[in-house]
């Protein structure tokens, strides 16, 4: 079992410290005083981000897609075709020097849209300012994918004006952070911990099954466990694997399924999660399911987060990996112009 001596020998930056208060800084990120913002007219939102900004994006959309705003999420330098002076692009970065957004962010600003921008610093607050267009700064904490919270609340707040969102629901989700902090944090490192568990169990390559609603949860676990443990993960929605990814199955791998599953699934995902538990006990494929709480989608898709993101942490130091640095990207990055 992971001790503590170990987890603060690899984990040399101390991402662990800063996930122990991802409660904490959530409910401090929404009763912050950030000014709020509202925007006339809106039809369309376009969320621009990337990495640990993007699982931001990918929230928010989750968030909306429960209501009839239409949505998209721009992972790279275009936007849609379909922007116009209604269309609200929200470009985030944590870094603030993200080049994909800040090429989104010039492209809104020429094309009329309304336009909002989250960073910590950098070339889109620069930008922002230069060309007057509504900024929020919000500070980096140890890394973009540790702030995740910090920039999520802190944007709900700003955007709740925008965003149907019910504040009751904004607490509930907090409040279930904060009792999973007890449970999952650097405090439980023992078997009652189920992130450790997991952590543990994972010795080949993951693949994350999810249902549509917890998509945002199973790409942000599949960037985690590549970020943080440096290793191979993929994902798959289990109603589309069953009409393909099922087939390869069909011979042995390396490969270990991880589903993601909500106690409130649509009846006929349900259905399929218990036709695929089905043929992997036929086949004796060992797998590991994991549940999202009960409450709003927000409230789900936080905490798996948290959980998911606790369970990377532990597998980079189990591995004797260090979770922080992140050369391959740092490599890219200076190749770009």
């Amino acid at each position: 079992m992971l001790d503590l001596v170990s987890l603060k020998k690899f984990d040399s930056q101390g991402m662990h410290k800063v996930y122990d208060m991802w409660p904490e800084l959530a409910r401090k990120s929404f009763e912050s005083n950030q000014k709020q913002v509202s925007f006339d007219g809106v039809n369309h939102i376009v969320f621009a981000g990337m990495g640990g900004s993007g699982s931001i994006g990918d929230i928010i959309a989750a968030i909306l897609s429960k209501t009839n705003i239409h949505t998209s999420i721009v992972k790279g330098y275009l936007l849609p075709k379909t922007v116009d002076s209604k269309t609200l692009v929200i470009s985030t970065s944590v870094s603030g020097n993200t080049q994909e957004v800040l090429s989104a962010l010039e492209l809104s600003n020429k094309m009329g849209c309304k336009i909002i921008a989250f960073s910590s610093g950098g070339k889109i607050k620069d930008y922002s300012i230069e060309n007057e267009i509504e900024f929020r700064e919000i500070a980096q904490i140890h890394s973009p994918r540790a702030s995740f919270v910090s920039f999520l609340f802190s944007m709900l707040k700003v955007l709740k004006p925008i965003i149907p969102l019910k504040t009751d629901d904004v607490y509930e989700s907090i409040k279930e952070l904060e009792t999973q902090e007890k449970i999952i944090s650097s405090k439980n490192l023992t078997e009652s911990n189920p992130a450790l568990s997991i952590a543990q169990w994972i010795t080949g390559i993951p693949l994350i099954y999810y249902p549509s609603g917890l998509q945002a949860a199973a790409i942000r676990f599949k960037n985690s466990l590549q970020e943080n443990v440096k290793m191979h993960a993929m994902t798959e929605d289990v109603i589309e694997a069953c009409h393909n990814g099922i087939v390869a199955w069909e011979k042995p791998s390396y490969v270990q399924p991880i589903l993601l599953e909500g106690e409130d699934d649509y009846v006929k995902t349900k259905e399929r999660w218990n036709v695929i538990k089905d043929y992997f006990y036929e086949n004796k494929i060992d797998f590991k399911e994991v549940y999202s709480v009960n409450g709003s989608i927000l409230s789900k898709l936080v905490n798996l987060i948290y959980f998911l993101d606790y369970t990377s942490i532990y597998k980079s130091v189990i591995s004797n990996i260090d979770p922080s640095p992140v050369k391959s990207i740092d490599f890219i990055k200076s190749k770009l112009n």
